[in-house]
């Protein structure tokens, strides 16, 4: 039988267990998204306004209230919120640390399209989605590549 020749996209497509790889990280950071969202907003509310109630939170986000009804029920079921009885949402321990940790890779991603030339306004966009997408690795490019240029 006669060897098929490769093709220069072939010869550049990544092996199965790499793209396997991708894509689950792709996957992980879809489902770990929206939670993420919920838990920044319900932070940024809470500071704001002293509480985070299910109708806010359905405004802020443009969905119908039984969605963040259902998101909430997530939410608690996985210790990163707790509601009290007569109040609003609140931030577990754990619910505080995630939305530290979305505030500060927002940050880090926006300074970083800001400083290589994208609009303040599009960067704060663009880095709404891209946050949960990028690696700690290419993150931490993004923060070094940002200290260095405001080092100059």
């Amino acid at each position: 039988m006669a060897k098929r020749k490769s093709t220069e996209t072939e010869d550049t497509l990544a092996t199965p267990g790499t793209r396997a790889a991708a894509f689950q990280q792709a996957r992980d950071a879809r489902r770990s998204e929206l939670l993420e969202d919920y838990v920044e907003l319900i932070d940024e509310l809470v500071r704001a306004t002293g509480e985070a109630r299910q109708v806010d939170i359905a405004a802020y986000l443009g969905v119908a209230q039984p969605t963040v009804a259902r998101m909430l029920n997530r939410l608690s079921d996985a210790g990163l919120i707790e509601k009290r009885p007569y109040r609003g949402i609140f931030l577990s321990e754990a619910g505080m640390k995630l939305a530290e940790e979305g505030r500060e890779r927002h940050a880090i991603v926006e300074t970083f399209l800001i400083d290589i030339g994208i609009d303040p306004e599009i960067a704060s966009c663009d880095a709404e989605g891209i946050e949960h997408h990028v690696s700690r690795e290419t993150l931490a490019a993004f923060k070094a590549y940002s200290t260095a240029k405001r080092e100059k």
